[in-house]
């Protein structure tokens, strides 16, 4: 046997495999061997088929079946021994008058080779890395829902401007009719509002559901509509009042804030702010980070500059899926993947220029860490380090859950890396300011 590659240019090589008889013969002439002792043909016995027979009936298939196992074989052992950095799967080439009457064969696969590039780490405009801060008034709203949350329901037998409202929404044509709970407050308008404010239980109200809550959105919630429907409808509605309430706040005090912290954890307003802030800062860094993520992958798609083999990904694109593609279909398909597919490569040779892997020892602990942080939502704050090991042996057992907490742990790498590396601005924001930035 012998193998060649032949560089095409920088991105393209085609590997030539030429298979002779020596190759093959013994271990075809050996599974002939075996066939013939296990053969059952009506008027022979078993065992004593003549071997003209067997070869006539066994010996292509035979032939073609190994072959391809020697083909395969040593085409996957001299991309590793090369060390060839392909893109995809090596694709055969089409042979003309190519026949398996011959004894010795030639193959020739088609390669895409990874380009070469250096990764540029710092942009001329430095990447914005967002410090999302909790603002005053965050904290205050937050302060109001936690006190609604934790306040007291006070049954009353009118409805004011600061009522709960229960009720059902009816129409008949639209077949509508859901039992539902709300704010008045939510309700937009002032000629909405007079309907409700003076209301007892028992009464009828007609409604028109265009611009009858602040956000169209909760008609969807509150009517059991689709979310489409949600969107402009405009029909009358009957609300039958059935019950009406009024929250009285919580106080702010030492009772709640052991509610909500711990016994003694807090102890005035002041800490309670102070703990609400970093509560909800700590949350926003997850956003943050992701968002850095985000921006550092596009910068570096931008301005890493690098050619692919196109051709040749279109060729493996079109017949890699279980179904074939048509060139036009794979030539969208690549279009839709070539993003992707530079990312891939960027990231593999940051990880490999600087040794950024994930240890089993190093998956062990992440996984640990995510069971901890799961164990703790329901009350277990401090698991035996006997009970983390088995239930993260147990977890990675399964390879998809190890796929994916590798992923995770990769991204966490790769994000401390830029972090520390990538050219970058710091920027204190509020959250609402960081939603209209990023997201607006």
């Amino acid at each position: 046997m012998n193998i060649t590659k032949e560089n095409i240019d920088a991105l393209n090589a085609v590997v030539k495999i030429d298979i002779v008889q020596e190759d093959y013969q013994d271990k075809v002439a050996e599974i002939l061997k075996d066939y013939r002792k296990k053969a059952n043909i009506p008027g022979f016995r078993k065992g004593h088929v003549p071997m003209g027979l067997v070869k006539k009936q066994y010996e292509k298939p035979v032939l073609i079946d190994e072959v391809n196992k020697l083909l395969q074989e040593s085409l996957s052992k001299f991309l590793v021994e090369e060390k060839l950095d392909i893109l995809g799967n090596p694709i055969p080439k089409a042979q003309e008058n190519f026949s398996w009457d011959a004894e010795n064969f030639s193959f020739e696969f088609e390669v895409g080779l990874v380009p070469e590039f250096e990764v540029n780490l710092q942009p001329k405009k430095a990447i914005v890395h967002y410090q999302i801060e909790a603002d005053k008034k965050m904290i205050d709203d937050q302060i109001v829902n936690i006190q609604e949350r934790y306040g007291k329901i006070i049954s009353q037998k009118i409805i004011s401007k600061n009522s709960n409202v229960t009720g059902t929404f009816v129409n008949e044509e639209k077949e509508i009719e859901k039992k539902s709970t709300f704010k008045l407050e939510k309700i937009k308008g002032k000629s909405n509002l007079k309907l409700f404010v003076g209301a007892k239980v028992g009464d009828v109200i007609a409604l028109k559901t265009k611009g009858l809550f602040t956000d169209d959105h909760l008609l969807q919630n509150h009517l059991g509509v689709s979310h489409d429907d949600a969107h402009g409808l405009d029909v009358e509605v009957k609300f039958t009042v059935e019950e009406i309430s009024e929250t009285e706040p919580a106080e702010l005090n030492q009772e709640l804030y052991d509610k909500l912290f711990g016994k003694d954890a807090v102890s005035n307003e002041k800490e309670f702010r102070k703990r609400l802030k970093e509560d909800a800062e700590n949350q926003f860094v997850q956003q943050s980070d992701q968002q850095l993520l985000n921006a550092v992958t596009e910068s570096l798609i931008d301005n890493t500059k690098f050619d692919l083999p196109a051709e040749f990904l279109q060729k493996w694109i079109a017949v890699a899926g279980e179904k074939e593609l048509t060139e036009e279909e794979a030539a969208e398909e690549y279009n839709r993947s070539e993003k992707g597919l530079r990312y891939q490569l960027i990231e593999g040779k940051i990880s490999k220029d600087n040794n950024l892997q994930v240890t089993f020892e190093e998956l062990k602990e992440f996984a640990k860490g995510f069971i901890k942080s799961q164990m703790a939502q329901y009350g277990n704050t401090n698991p035996e380090e006997k009970e983390l090991d088995e239930i993260a042996d147990r977890i990675l057992g399964n390879q998809d859950e190890v796929k994916r907490l590798s992923e995770q742990l990769m991204s966490q790498k790769l994000l401390n890396f830029f972090k520390e590396n990538v050219k970058l601005k710091v920027k204190k924001v509020s959250f609402d300011d960081f939603v209209n930035e990023v997201y607006k």
